[in-house]
């Protein structure tokens, strides 16, 4: 039995949690994971029209609707902390070519106890994401 079948996710929960992030990402206390161990939140930038504040629009636009799951941090040391899976359709322009797509992004967030905001993950869906309050 994983985590969220344990204890029911409530829609207010995903709210507050939201709200803590906007307020983080609206004072700069975030950052988006681009190091080589996160080349599909590079290949973002790189495919489509995309930049710092276009990236944080789209974070301050989520809502519980785009909340997906929540899953434990596996990484050695990170094992307290929880990762927040969004999904979000945009419409973005593609960097080489003049169409616009619509893009379904996979954001993964985690709020460190001192509200420091990393977007661990960044990028264009893999595979459908499945909406917990869809």
């Amino acid at each position: 039995m994983d985590e969220m079948e344990k204890k029911k996710i409530e829609r207010k929960d995903i709210e507050h949690y939201l709200s803590e992030i906007k307020s983080a990402v609206e004072r700069n206390r975030y950052r988006i994971d681009r190091n080589p161990k996160r080349q599909d939140n590079i290949n973002l930038f790189w495919d489509y029209v995309m930049n710092e504040a276009k990236a944080k629009d789209i974070i301050l636009s989520l809502t519980s609707t785009d909340f997906s799951e929540i899953r434990q941090n596996k990484h050695k040391g990170y094992e307290r902390e929880q990762l927040y899976i969004f999904g979000k359709d945009v419409i973005l322009l593609e960097r080489n070519g003049t169409e616009e797509k619509k893009v379904s992004l996979y954001i993964k967030l985690n709020k460190l106890e001192n509200c420091f905001v990393i977007v661990v993950s960044f990028h264009e869906q893999k595979y459908p994401l499945t909406y917990y309050f869809k």
